[in-house]
């Protein structure tokens, strides 16, 4: 008898489990079930300084987050949710000083304005602007870290995107 009561109990704990996980997932992210596509238009660098292939990159990097994070499908058009907008920051500037009154660290900042269409929940929609930056010695070449410092800032941003989209945080 006591067998077949904790059979029943773990038998409830694991359908409880099961079941709510179509409610919640551990990111956070929350998608109403009449939402399957997304698709991402192509951000352009409009910046005043143009750094060669970032609109390229943070589109695509974009689109990986969303895949890798949820189980929406990408569309090349007519998706259920639209990411747009455009790369409007590219900006190298000295941080911090030394006694020789020369730059002891510099910060690469980039920001992107987006502009996200819900097309399912139009009160969902938004423009808003998200930046990044990431902190490199002075004696360092920017093209030495370029790579790796974009990489960085497009990971917090496109993070900083899905949450103000789809994670309601």
């Amino acid at each position: 008898m006591i067998k077949k009561i904790k059979i029943s109990i773990c038998f409830c704990i694991i359908a409880l489990a099961t079941i709510s996980c179509k409610y919640y997932s551990f990111t956070g992210i929350s998608v109403s079930d009449d939402v399957k596509t997304f698709q991402v238009n192509f951000f352009p660098n409009v910046a005043p300084l143009i750094e060669p292939g970032l609109d390229r990159q943070f589109t695509n990097a974009l689109q990986d987050i969303i895949v890798n994070q949820t189980s929406l499908q990408m569309v090349p058009e007519k998706g259920d949710i639209i990411y747009e907008g455009e790369i409007t920051e590219y900006n190298v500037s000295p941080m911090s000083a030394t006694a020789q009154q020369t730059a002891a660290q510099n910060r690469l900042t980039i920001g992107v304005n987006v502009r996200f269409i819900n097309t399912k929940q139009e009160d969902k929609d938004f423009e808003k602007k998200f930046s990044f930056y990431y902190d490199y010695p002075a004696t360092t070449q920017l093209n030495s870290i370029k790579e790796t410092a974009q990489e960085e800032i497009f990971e917090r941003i496109t993070q900083d995107i899905i949450n103000a989209s789809l994670a309601d945080w």
